[in-house]
């Protein structure tokens, strides 16, 4: 993978702490405005990037550039997407994908069509740890409940209740509880499940954005309940209960550090497969190959996924009556 990364926020900071132990990604470019130079050039000082530019078309002109990391403020995932894909190059989304089903899925057209890799960054559904659930869910018995809380005070928030409207509060940036911390559990839950029947959001709004808010989603014989707060505090785990067991995880749905295993009538069992301490790892190691690859069958599949978590997104908004972008 030949990757340009597009922005230079917490995200990027996180995905470079990691990167140079994926010898098969090579950091070709780093992508930012005039205002984030002096950023930039520490990164690509720091991670030998290549090259750093500020118009995004020059970027997009180098050939050398396979696959663009778009890792920019929420309402900005779709403008950028789309134009790299229209120059050819794989793109990697942070999450949210979009701030509305037709965006994703008119990205999701341009690349099946070009056969272009499009792909959603979202830790949890490459994790081992993850993976492991999925296998052992039929272990539960009936799956009954699944209920995920991902409930951490914002540093911001103070900031947004003084009157300072930062991205992550701001509904014209995409910001919010449900599309910034709350999304986790919800690819938690169906990657697990599929697409429920029916979906509500109760949030708590502040100025016309969800500070914090329950979503609870429909499943013939399963009710999942997800909780995900930006304005309070909580502890951060999620427990899935079956008729014959019931599997609790450890800390945040988007890291997934572990889990405890309890089946009727035996005794608990705590469970950690993971490959590598970075959540980051795994899902650009499959990114990575998915490329090199040209896995579109895998591709198909993610989109699928993820359109499946922009619909019940969309539909949470409208039950809540929240306005993005």
């Amino acid at each position: 993978m030949k990757l340009a990364i597009l922005g230079s926020g917490m995200i990027v900071h996180d995905f470079l702490s990691m990167v140079e132990q994926l010898p098969d990604i090579e950091l070709k470019a780093i992508v930012g405005t005039e205002r984030s130079q002096e950023k930039l050039a520490n990164l690509q000082k720091d991670y030998q990037i290549e090259q750093r530019f500020t118009d995004f078309n020059a970027c997009l002109a180098e050939s050398q550039i396979d696959t663009v990391y778009v890792a920019l403020p929420n309402h900005l995932h779709y403008e950028y997407a789309k134009k790299a894909l229209m120059h050819g190059k794989h793109v990697i989304c942070e999450k949210p994908f979009t701030l509305s089903l037709d965006q994703f899925l008119e990205l999701k057209e341009i690349a099946l069509a070009k056969e272009l890799v499009l792909v959603e960054a979202i830790t949890n559904q490459y994790l081992a740890n993850y993976r492991e659930i999925k296998t052992g869910l039929a272990d539960l018995g009936e799956i009954k409940i699944i209920e995920c809380n991902y409930s951490q005070y914002s540093s911001r928030y103070d900031a947004f209740k003084e009157g300072t409207i930062l991205p992550a509060f701001n509904p014209k940036m995409g910001g919010g509880a449900l599309m910034d911390i709350n999304i986790y559990n919800i690819h938690f839950a169906i990657g697990l499940l599929g697409k429920p029947q029916e979906v509500q959001y109760v949030a708590n709004i502040e100025k016309g954005i969800d500070t914090s808010g329950v979503l609870i989603m429909n499943y013939p014989d399963t009710k999942v309940v997800c909780i995900g707060a930006k304005d309070s505090t909580s502890a951060i785990r999620s427990t899935i209960q079956g008729n014959q067991g019931a599997i609790v995880v450890n800390g945040a749905t988007n890291v997934i550090d572990s889990f405890d295993k309890q089946l009727k009538g035996a005794t608990s069992q705590s469970v950690d497969v993971k490959v590598h301490a970075h959540r980051m790892f795994e899902e650009f190691k499959e990114f990575t190959r998915m490329i090199a690859e040209h896995d579109m069958v895998a591709v198909k599949t993610q989109l699928i996924h993820s359109q499946s978590v922009m619909e019940v997104l969309v539909q949470a908004l409208d039950y809540a009556g929240i306005a993005l972008g």
